[in-house]
């Protein structure tokens, strides 16, 4: 639910989140976020919606995105494939750049999680070794490349801000580090599991690790890490994505991608960036608020004046993932009962406790 998914980030640290639209069959995206923010009344943290690119998110027509600029939605894409069609994601770049205006002269932002479906086909995992020893179908590497590659010419060919979302492959940092170079707004991130595993923790066929984009090999992690630290890859997500305990529980081929991560993600970013603090605030705290807008409220400097929207840290702090202390109403979490260093002691949102001494306060 919203209030648990709230929960669970509150207790991570987070004092807002955005929330990622999936294919809908409503013909009105605008109450679609209107609920939203209406079930987010009772949250633990901030609770932006953002709404898909397309109708209904089945990449053929453009979704009314002056209506749900008017609303507050700043944030558009579709979800796992992106927009396939290059002459509807063109029409998209150019046609949010006309809606700056309603931005305050900031064109809102498209999200593109960068995958070629025909390429990625029926694949269920990283295709490589372990793909073949295990028997499952693979997804090349290549089926994000080519789409990041196409997105990235038509990002210089519209002068449209594009975030790319969940990048995975080292030649996919590549292209974003030539991108940036250029001088094109284009801006990424990376979630938190993609940064610690690889494809082998596929091996005993455990359906936790089973998401998609799919853990790659080990040395996309190396150059994922190296490109956080040098600012080619702006942010640290979670792609937090609940599922009941029978879902996961079907065989690998079957199960839904996705796992959670929004309590753990800061001890993990911690232990995988070996405390370096400033990578870890700039990719978890103020690129991403500025990234999505929010930049005004959240991830800013402490300072009189501004939204005490606040993280407290015990960096010593060693805690264990258990699912009594998990605040999600799911299990599929890739750290359970792992010991971890680093917890969030008290999280504030616009001055309010929302954690108390590791503890939630509603």
């Amino acid at each position: 639910t919203v209030q648990s998914a709230s929960r669970s980030a509150a207790l991570g640290g987070f004092s807002a989140v955005v929330a990622r639209p999936e294919p809908s069959s409503s013909n009105d995206p605008v109450a679609e976020a209107a609920l939203l923010t209406d079930l987010a009344s009772d949250a633990l943290c901030d609770v932006v919606p953002s709404a898909l690119l397309t109708q209904g998110g089945a990449g053929e027509q453009l979704a009314p995105l002056g209506e749900l600029l008017r609303s507050g939605v700043q944030l558009f894409g579709d979800d796992a494939d992106g927009v396939q069609n290059p002459r509807l994601l063109r029409s998209a770049l150019e046609y949010v750049l006309g809606l700056a205006h309603l931005t305050d002269g900031q064109p809102p932002v498209i999200v593109q999680d960068g995958q070629d479906a025909a390429l990625a086909a029926d694949g269920v995992m990283h295709e490589g070794e372990w793909s073949s020893t295990l028997g499952l179908p693979g997804r090349p590497a290549e089926a994000e490349e080519v789409a990041i590659n196409r997105d990235i010419a038509l990002a210089r060919l519209t002068g449209a801000r594009l975030h790319f979302a969940s990048v995975s492959t080292a030649r996919s940092v590549e292209l974003i580090r030539a991108a940036k170079a250029e001088g094109l707004a284009v801006t990424a991130d990376a979630t938190i599991h993609h940064l610690v595993f690889d494809h082998s923790a596929c091996a005993q066929f455990d359906t936790r690790f089973k998401v998609n984009p799919p853990l790659r090999g080990a040395d996309d992690v190396v150059a994922l890490k190296a490109g956080e630290v040098d600012g080619t890859i702006d942010a640290v997500t979670t792609a937090h994505r609940p599922h009941t305990r029978q879902a996961k529980e079907r065989p690998f081929i079957d199960a839904p991608f996705g796992m959670i991560g929004l309590q753990t993600a800061l001890s993990v970013a911690l232990a995988t960036f070996d405390g370096d603090l400033e990578t870890v605030v700039a990719a978890m705290s103020h690129k991403p608020a500025a990234i999505a807008g929010l930049d005004d409220r959240h991830g800013g400097p402490i300072e009189v004046g501004r939204p005490a929207n606040l993280a407290v840290i015990d960096l010593d702090a060693t805690w264990t993932v258990t699912p009594a202390v998990l605040a999600s109403r799911s299990q599929n979490c890739p750290h359970l009962n792992e010991t971890l260093t680093g917890r969030v002691r008290h999280t504030l949102w616009n001055g309010d406790l929302m954690v108390h001494d590791n503890e939630a306060t509603r």
